[in-house]
């Protein structure tokens, strides 16, 4: 069995998640701040460290530093859990050498996976390096460990650009010569019909890849972008993308999860808007809208009803049809452009 050293000084989340962990067949160390984890990692040496950031006595970042300065605990696979969720300070967690960061509050599933995940990456590195002694030493000195570093690179290296609110950032067809990082704001993908109806393929938050079609130069963008809100990139030629991923073979294997992930929730929001009634469309975009824009269910998003419309793939006349319906059945409250969930449950549930 596998062993875990939480550190989290919320008695309440510390001893539910230690919890959860055991009953997911976890040895769990508990430890209430940072100074007394610290302890721990050095005396028992787990598998793995799920640690909050904001903690009396040694913060997280506190933490990260001392295991990752100790010969005997460096190795350990890191993973943040806080309650900041400014670009600034992830990445400030990966710059020290995390591996992965949650915010709270977070899903079962979702502690479950990156445990999983990290542990697994962890056994496969040591069981290379164990096999082939060299191979650690022949890495390049410059490459990514992970695809937070790779968010890093871009951040630290690509050319930043700001466009405002409904400004095009790229059209289907023209030559794709960078690659982007969404550093804030909300990206929308879209593509034109037959009829010349715009289709919205995709919604893009804040630390998302944006612009990936193919790594040939002669291959052209295959959707447009446009800014839901005012934007902030970091843009990365391809050129130079190909050469970072050339040497960090771990790097270019997760960001092909990532797209292909990508791949999936297009197909599964091509397929509702194909397949569902106007009323689940509706919903279901409002419920996404929520989500990406990283509003609580009782906070009011602000977005054109156009676009509403284009991501669920409907006519706006029939949307706002709906919403009025909506707002009846007092499931939204509606406030000019702004919408707010009232009962997230039955929104949910519409068919």
């Amino acid at each position: 069995m596998k062993t875990i050293l939480l550190i989290e000084d919320d008695l309440a989340l510390r001893e539910n998640t230690a919890e959860l962990l055991e009953l997911s067949k976890y040895v769990v160390l508990s430890a209430p701040n940072g100074k007394v984890g610290i302890e721990k990692a050095l005396q028992h040496v787990p598998d793995i460290i799920v640690c909050d950031i904001m903690m009396p006595e040694i913060d997280g970042y506190g933490v990260l530093e001392k295991v990752s300065s100790n010969e005997l605990t460096r190795h350990i696979p890191f993973i943040f859990l806080s309650a900041k969720t400014e670009h600034k300070e992830i990445r400030k967690g990966m710059d020290l050498g995390a591996d992965d960061y949650l915010t709270k509050p977070f899903e079962e599933d979702e502690l479950l996976s990156a445990i999983e995940s990290r542990l697994a990456k962890s056994e496969i590195l040591s069981k290379a390096i164990s096999d082939d002694p060299k191979k650690k030493a022949s890495e390049p000195e410059d490459s990514l460990r992970n695809l937070n570093e790779l968010k890093n690179f871009f951040d630290d290296n690509g050319v930043i650009s700001n466009y405002a609110k409904g400004e095009t950032i790229y059209v289907e067809g023209a030559h794709s010569n960078n690659i982007y990082l969404i550093l804030d704001g909300v990206v929308k993908s879209h593509k034109m019909d037959e009829k010349g109806k715009e289709l919205t393929t995709a919604l893009h938050k804040a630390d998302d890849f944006l612009g990936f079609t193919s790594f040939m130069d002669t291959v052209p963008y295959q959707e447009s972008a446009t800014a839901v809100d005012d934007v902030e990139l970091a843009g990365i030629s391809k050129k130079h993308l190909k050469e970072v991923l050339g040497k960090s073979q771990n790097v270019s294997l997760e960001l092909m999860n990532v797209l292909t992930d990508n791949i999936s929730e297009i197909k599964e929001q091509l397929l509702q808007m194909a397949y569902s009634s106007v009323r689940k469309k509706t919903a279901q975009t409002i419920i996404q809208f929520t989500q990406v824009l990283n509003k609580k269910p009782n906070e009011a998003i602000k977005i054109s009803r156009y676009d509403l419309a284009s991501v669920a793939g409907i006519a706006t006349e029939s949307l706002i049809r709906t919403l009025s319906g909506f707002k009846k059945d007092n499931l939204i409250e509606i406030e000019g452009r702004n919408i707010k969930i009232l009962d997230l449950k039955r929104l949910g549930e519409i068919d």
